[in-house]
């Protein structure tokens, strides 16, 4: 028997050969996630241009 995880919506254990709406314990805490990503409560970092201009800088630097 699979180890059960914990779904990061409600934090409820649950056994993940069971869960049709893996990674969650349910279709609705999986809509929930859909919810948080689309009403921008969760987002992915990006990098500025200043950060890939130094990177640059700096890769010039080493190689001379």
């Amino acid at each position: 028997m699979p180890s059960p995880l914990r779904c990061s919506v409600c934090g409820r254990a649950f056994d993940p050969s069971r869960s049709p709406a893996m990674p969650f314990c349910s279709q609705r805490c999986r809509e929930i996630d859909l919810g948080r990503w689309l009403g921008e409560q969760y987002g992915i970092p990006l990098e500025s241009e200043a950060d890939h201009e130094g990177d640059a800088a700096d890769r010039r630097d080493t190689q001379m």
